[in-house]
Formats: C-alpha cells, sequence, structure tokens
C-alpha cells in the first residue's frame, strides 16, 4: 500500500478565479459595502469548495476589499475619500514616470484608444468608461518598458475602479477627460517627458479631488445607517 500523500492546497489559478470574482462584484456594486460575507454562501454560489474561497477572502482582507465584521466573519469594506486620495498621490508619481519613459520612445497612442474612451464618455455604459481609462493608462503602463510600473498600479486600480464605479454615471463633462488624454498622448509621441508628466500629474491631481468630492456627496446622501458612510 503506497504512502498517504499530503492533500493538496487549492490550485492558484482556481483561487484568482474566485479572487477575481468577488473584486468584480465588489467593484461593480454587487456586493455593497457592508455586505456581510460567507464562505458557505461563496462556495455555493461558485459552485466550488470552501478552500479556495477562503484563501481568496484572505487575500481580499489583505488588500483591503473586505474587513472584520462587527461579532465575526468578514463583510465588504467601506468607500473610503482619505484612501482614495493616497492611492491617486501614489499612482500620480507612477503615472509621470511611466510617461516620461513612454516620451523616450514617443510612442504614439493608437487612435482607435482615443476614440473608444470618447465614445464610452458618451454612453451610459460605466464598465465602458472605467475600461477605456484603464486601457488607456495601460498603454503607457506598457509602452514605459517597465513592467513594475503596470504592476505596481495595478492594486490601486482596483480600488479605483470600485469608486468609479460607485460615481461615475453621476459625474458631467466626463467626455473633457479625454480631451485631457489627448494632450498627454500628444506631449510622449511627441517625446516631450517633462510635459507628458506634468500633465498626466495633473490630470491624475485632479481625477483625485473630482472622486472624492463625489464620493463625498454619495456617502453624505446615503442613510446614517448605511455601511457606506463608515469612512
Amino acid at each position: 500500500m503506497p504512502a498517504q500523500l499530503l492533500q493538496l492546497e487549492a490550485a492558484p489559478d482556481l483561487v484568482d478565479r474566485v479572487y477575481r470574482s468577488l473584486l468584480d462584484a465588489i467593484s461593480g456594486g454587487t456586493l455593497a459595502p457592508g455586505t456581510r460575507i460567507t464562505q458557505e454562501e461563496i462556495a455555493q454560489q461558485l459552485a466550488v469548495s470552501r478552500q479556495p474561497v477562503l484563501q481568496a477572502l484572505r487575500l481580499l482582507k489583505k488588500d483591503g476589499f473586505v474587513q472584520d465584521a462587527p461579532g465575526r466573519g468578514l463583510q465588504v469594506a467601506p468607500l473610503d475619500t482619505v484612501a482614495i486620495r493616497n492611492i491617486y498621490q501614489v499612482r500620480g508619481a507612477l503615472d509621470a514616470l511611466a510617461a516620461r519613459l513612454a516620451a523616450q520612445r514617443r510612442y504614439r497612442m493608437p487612435d482607435e484608444v482615443i476614440a473608444a474612451g470618447r465614445a464610452a464618455a458618451r454612453s451610459d455604459d460605466v464598465a465602458a468608461m472605467i475600461e477605456a481609462d484603464l486601457g488607456f493608462h495601460r498603454a503607457i503602463y506598457e509602452a514605459a518598458g517597465n513592467p513594475l510600473i503596470g504592476e505596481s498600479a495595478q492594486l490601486h486600480w482596483r480600488h479605483l475602479k470600485r469608486v468609479m464605479g460607485a460615481v461615475l454615471q453621476e459625474m458631467g463633462q466626463r467626455e473633457a477627460v479625454w480631451d485631457e488624454h489627448q494632450r498627454i498622448a500628444d506631449a510622449i509621441a511627441a517625446g516631450d517627458g517633462e510635459r507628458a508628466a506634468r500633465l498626466i500629474e495633473d490630470h491624475s491631481l485632479q481625477a483625485s479631488r473630482t472622486l472624492a468630492e463625489r464620493l463625498e456627496q454619495v456617502l453624505q446622501s446615503a442613510p446614517t445607517n448605511d455601511p457606506r458612510r463608515q469612512t
């Protein structure tokens, strides 16, 4: 009789799939701030065992998307205006570095990236707006030639997507953002790294202020017992 083998941990790709599924639900508002989360319920809905759910929840807690609930268990973390400003401060520095490096290569942003962004801004499709915005910045990260920039920005974007999903529908002048994107792209293509960095830092600062202000309005309009107000 062969020796008994140790049980394998949950497959990393399955844990990642559970993580991404839960993150999409949190970012999209399906799992709203304050929602209690149970391993059993998630495992049942996703048709997986509890082990990958447990590991995915640990990762989500480490990344700040869920937190300990009163009493016991976990809940979706509340939206936080202070955290948003902090994230944008770091992301602005990363974006400026990426813009400088991309400008050294005189990277030309594909016209379809800007066109898709403008089309999304004119629509009511918040998911398309977020994806277009991320696509623009991701293109600059890749053009920079340093994979650590995109990897470092990835977690920040996960948090920002959540806030953008909560407030973007109510924001006006959405297409003006793509005028800013066009100026950034033009500076990069011209090889003017300092101008590109300055423009993208200004863009990040303005986005931080706008999102934080809009989020504060959303939180203030929520009932006093709404978990979203726990900032």
